[in-house]
Formats: C-alpha cells, structure tokens, sequence
C-alpha cells in the first residue's frame, strides 16, 4: 500500500538525514532497495540469472529495475532518473594552511551553488575514503569548520554588493592555531580516520565535501514546507525509489537511474552522460537473447522521466519568472518546457506524462522559462540524446535553488513519489 504524504514527508527527512553526499544517498538507497527485496548485483562479472528485481551501484550512483514476470514482444521500457549530488564546496588535496591565527582548509566550488549562502554556517565534512585496498568508506564528521565572512564595518560595500573571490575567501576555518606546527596538519585526517574505523596509514585517497550541519527541517505555521540542504536532488532521487518501490510488477522493465555529476557535467562513469545506464540496460536486454536490433526496438518503446527540481515562483521576485506560466509550492509535480530543448519535454513525452498524472489522480503544474532569463537544463536532454528513448523533463517545486537551505512543499514529495509509481507502470 502506498504511504501517505506525512509518511512520505518524515521518510524524505530521515532520507535527507542520511545522505550528505551522493556516495551516502546510495547507500541509503541500497538500503531501502535490499529491504523492498531487490537484490544487488555485481557488474564486474559476467551476468548469468539476473534477478527480477535487482541494482548496481558504481560510486555515488545507483541503478535498479524490476523485470515483468515474463518478457513479450511488446515488452517496454519505463525510466525514472535523477541525480544525487548537490552544489557543495569540495575539499581540496593537501589544501591546509595556517594564517592570521587559524587554521584553514582549502575548498574548490562544486557546482554553481549560490556561494553567499555558505558562508558563516557550522559545516561538517562528508565524502568517501579509499584504503590501501581499494575499499571505500563512508565518512561524516560532526560540525567543525566555517567559512567567516568579513564584517560589514571593515568593508561597506558588503551592505549591498558581496563580492566573492573562491581563492582567497572561502577557505574553511579548521581550528585555531597559534604555532603553526605542522603536526596540528594530522588532525583533520586523525579525524576523518577515526570516523571510517581506520588507521591514518590505511588511507589512500579521500573525495569530501563541506556540508551544511544544519538538519533539515518541516517549517511554516502548519509545518507544510520543508527546508533543507540538498532538495536539489534528493526531492527528486527519494519521490524517484519510493515509487519504485510502490508501483509493483507491470508488462515493461521498470528502471530507477540515480547519477552522479550532474551538478558539474555529468561526465563520468557514474554521470548521465557516460555508459552506466546503457551498460546495464544491455545487459539485461542480452539477458533475454535480443540482438541488437530486438534492443534498439525496445528502447525506441520506451519513455524516461527525467526528475530535478523545479523553479516555483517565489514571492519576491516573480518579474524574474514567466508573467503567465507560475508553478508555486505546494501545487503538486512540475513539467518542465523548454523551446531550445534544454529540458527533454516534447509532445509525445508530454501525453505520456499527462496520462501518467491522470492514472494517479494528481494535478500537475508546468515550468517555462522568462523568455529573457535562459535558465537551466537537467538531464534529460542527455537521455534522450545518447539513449533515444523518449524523455520528460519534471520535478518538485523548489525556491533558492542552489542555496545551502531550500525550500520546497512537504506534500508535493508524496505525490511526486505517486507519479513516480505511475509513470513506471504506464502501459503505453
């Protein structure tokens, strides 16, 4: 049975909770797949059984599907994709300096994060570590580190023009440092090793982010909005599982794609615009005996929905949204249009996002651009352009996209995790 929206709202929150990066997001996921009986499967052997319900995980991505009892000639595809990473400040290798007394750690933008929001927030580092053997360990330290803006009385212009130079002013304060002993430099690894169980000498290689320590939380009188670090993409990625794991078997192959790297290209292995997804779709289709013609014909059957947030129309700058076409929070799934294609949304992909909406019972809205502000693209343009399957473009309504803390409606996750389910058990 379904959940209901509050359940669905306190599941999104712990989701959250648990998934500071995008290598955490799919070991919950794996979690909650393994619990819901999908079984994982190991891509670095040859396939021989595949289960009916199963999932590969490379990095911070995650593919799962669940296979009809058995394949047919008119046997499609159904695709949700999101991606797991967020805008973030990434921590550079080897990157500690001491100066005017502290202790710093250097950082390199990830993303296009709206960087003024980062500053003067307690962060904790989170990411992944690599030991001498080659296995990964999760990793999520406790609040230490801040990146201090400089008082308005020593510059002025900060009242209304916030000038940010990435190299010399957001460099996170570590700890104090009156010494500058360069054995205070294993600190932050003596932490780092003690959060992943392991010996400093173990370490080999580490990917980490500063995070917002802040948790997420339901705000508003009536607790309707949810406020967050990482809505962008985790109010997609979440909606995305959970209706996997509601909608049941159907005739199609039911596919849940969850990328890495969309936030900076999506070039990658684990991103969008690398062979992940094709690989594993391959694999399956071979599974079955089809050629490579039996496979084109199964993926020219198919539709994707590729799932990001969306632009909801905020309350102090509508001039900068489409004067007619508003999405707000709270208004349900949003549709996103674009005409230079920079969302995948066309006619035919339309329909079958509306037909999906009409099966659940759910009203959507649609996103288009201010004809003068070009916007942003997802990708599912990517999709639709390396796999040929036909692809719509939507997601929750969201404001301070980017932001360190955005805001979305806690009901629109519910019903987004609604459509989700019935997306994937569209018939045609």
């Amino acid at each position: 049975m379904p959940a209901a929206p509050d359940a669905h709202a306190s599941s999104f929150i712990d989701f959250i909770e648990e998934s500071p990066t995008s290598y955490h997001a799919v070991a919950s996921m794996v979690a909650r797949l393994e619990a819901g009986g999908f079984t994982s499967v190991d891509e670095t052997v040859a396939w021989h059984g595949i289960p009916g319900s199963g999932f590969v995980r490379r990095d911070g991505a995650l593919i799962a599907w669940r296979q009809p009892a058995a394949w047919t000639t008119g046997t499609a595809l159904r695709i949700v994709a999101s991606h797991t990473d967020s805008p973030a400040l990434k921590l550079k290798p080897h990157g500690a300096l001491t100066k005017s007394g502290f202790r710093l750690a250097e950082t390199e933008v990830y993303g296009g994060p709206i960087v003024p929001s980062w500053f003067d927030r307690d962060l904790a580092l989170a990411g992944r570590l690599i030991d001498t053997s080659g296995v990964a360990h999760l990793v999520r330290t406790p609040a230490f580190a801040r990146v201090a803006t400089l008082a308005v009385h020593l510059d002025r212009t900060l009242r209304t023009d916030l000038s940010v130079d990435a190299q010399r002013d957001l460099n996170a304060i570590v700890c104090l440092d009156q010494t500058g002993e360069p054995a205070r430099d294993a600190r932050l690894a003596g932490l780092l090793a003690e959060c992943a169980g392991l010996n400093l000498d173990q370490i080999a290689a580490q990917e980490l982010f500063f995070v917002p320590a802040e948790p997420p939380a339901q705000i508003g009188l009536d607790g309707e909005l949810i406020a967050s670090y990482r809505l962008d993409n985790l109010a997609s990625v979440y909606p995305g599982l959970a209706g996997l794991l509601e909608a049941g078997e159907s005739q199609h192959v039911q596919i849940l794609a969850a990328f890495d790297h969309e936030e900076i290209g999506s070039g990658s292995p684990s991103g969008a615009s690398g062979p992940f997804l094709a690989q594993i779709l391959r694999r399956l289709s071979l599974a079955q005996g089809y050629s490579e013609d039996d496979h084109l014909a199964w993926l020219a059957r198919g539709f994707a929905l590729s799932a990001d947030v969306a632009h909801g129309l905020h309350p102090n700058r509508a001039d900068r949204h489409d004067p007619v076409v508003q999405p707000v929070l709270g208004g349900g799934p949003v549709l996103k249009w674009s005409a230079p294609m920079r969302y995948a949304s066309d006619a035919v992909s339309t329909a079958a996002w509306t037909r999906a909406c009409a099966a659940a019972g759910i009203d959507y809205q649609v996103f288009v651009n201010n004809s003068n502000v070009p916007g942003g693209t997802s990708l599912g343009p990517l999709l639709a352009t390396r796999l040929g399957v036909r692809t719509v473009d939507a997601g929750v309504a969201v404001v301070s996209m980017h932001s360190a803390r955005e805001l979305c409606s806690a009901a629109d996750i519910g019903r987004f995790a609604e459509l989700s389910a019935s997306f994937l058990q569209l018939d045609q």
